[in-house]
């Protein structure tokens, strides 16, 4: 019953993208998602808004099917239990497991569903941008290592790299209603998993953890697109 809901949402929210955005994208891979890749792991780079679910526009029918009963991601607690924001991300995406956004029991908790089926996803900075381009406490937006304890449960499929040209020109968060008929950019890559660890090994280091931070902040820092509607950043020289 849960995939079905899932699934139904899943569309309806892409049906609505279809009509009332643009959607801008490059991909910086050979392969795309025509080519149907096993999926495994979806990163998404410069979160900026709780619209983010817009970005179904750009899946095909086998990987929102895949999303619907596969799909396990962390979703911040305070984000979760907020009454109706937090319902309806339960039932978009079922597997949603609340954290801490600290490396405690919550976040072992997730790391252990995690299975040979599973479509994870994750945003690697842990929380969201604000409209200055910093978190809410007023910090520099930088990736943080849980996304290298997520790799390193995964052997095997595709990696799909999301870049998001940011989101505030839609809804900036604590705003309650989206503007409409706006253009959204991303970049899109799809990397093997087993090719990037083997990347990985051949960088400066020992530690695993602290290639994967670096890797994942060059690439936030590198492959976005410009939007230039982002109040944060006008052109490639304000990132």
């Amino acid at each position: 019953m849960a995939y079905f809901f899932s699934y139904s949402l899943l569309y309806a929210i892409k049906a609505l993208a279809v009509i009332f955005y643009r959607f801008e994208v490059h991909w910086l891979s050979r392969r795309t998602v025509v080519d149907k890749p096993d999926v495994r792991l979806m990163i998404l780079l410069n979160h900026t808004s709780l619209f983010e679910p817009l970005f179904v526009r750009l899946a095909p029918h086998q990987l929102i099917k895949n999303i619907s009963r596969n799909l396990i991601v962390p979703g911040a607690d305070i984000t979760t239990r907020r009454p109706i924001v937090g319902k309806l991300f339960r039932s978009l995406l079922p597997g949603i497991i609340p954290i801490s956004r600290k490396r405690d029991e919550s976040w072992n908790y997730f790391l252990s569903q995690i299975t040979a089926r599973s479509f994870v996803a994750i945003l690697p900075e842990g929380r969201m941008r604000r409209e200055d381009g910093r978190d809410k406490f007023g910090k520099e937006m930088s990736v943080r290592g849980g996304v290298a304890d997520v790799l390193e449960k995964i052997e095997d499929g595709d990696i799909l790299f999301v870049y998001s040209g940011g989101l505030h020109h839609v809804q900036i968060p604590g705003q309650k209603l989206p503007r409409l008929f706006k253009t959204i950019k991303a970049n899109l890559e799809i990397v093997p998993v087993a090719d990037y660890k083997q990347y990985l090994q051949s960088q400066p280091g020992d530690d695993f953890r602290n290639k994967v931070v670096r890797d994942m902040q060059w690439r936030l820092e590198n492959k976005l697109p410009i939007c230039s509607e982002q109040p944060f950043r006008k052109t490639q020289q304000d990132k």
